[in-house]
């Protein structure tokens, strides 16, 4: 996992940029009286685009996703437009994914206990009830 928020840190800081930057925009296309959400909509893609291109970012390799080609650019400069939002939702679903598989490894398939014996091969005194106090005295 810190593998991953390491790889991913780049584009995050990247759509951090982006962000602010249409921050600071945003109130001058008031005064030019532009429609703002358009403008500012093309804006990012463009530089989520160019971003993505120019620095070599690759959000789909970090996932795991191997020769993604031009679709891994798309895809980076996507969610770098997004913001910080994107990320947030991609490490979000990371740690529900880790999470899972954590929870899976520690309750075996029903039926099964923890131990590496095949149920079959195992002895059944785990099954019987212990001894009572009387039946030992006899």
């Amino acid at each position: 996992m810190e593998k991953l928020v390491e790889s991913l840190g780049p584009a995050f800081a990247a759509g951090l940029a982006v962000q602010q930057l249409l921050e600071i925009l945003g109130p001058i296309l008031v005064k030019i009286k532009v429609n703002r959400k358009i403008f500012l909509g093309f804006v990012s893609l463009g530089l989520g685009f160019v971003l993505a291109a120019g620095a070599g970012l690759h959000v789909l390799q970090a996932l795991g996703v191997a020769n993604a080609g031009i679709w891994d650019v798309v895809v980076t400069g996507l969610i770098i437009s997004g913001g910080t939002e994107g990320f947030n939702s991609i490490m979000k679903f990371m740690g529900y994914a880790k999470t899972r598989v954590k929870e899976n490894l520690k309750s075996p398939p029903e039926g099964e206990s923890l131990t590496t014996e095949p149920s079959s091969k195992r002895s059944h005194k785990a099954d019987t009830p212990p001894l009572e106090a009387e039946t030992l005295r006899s």
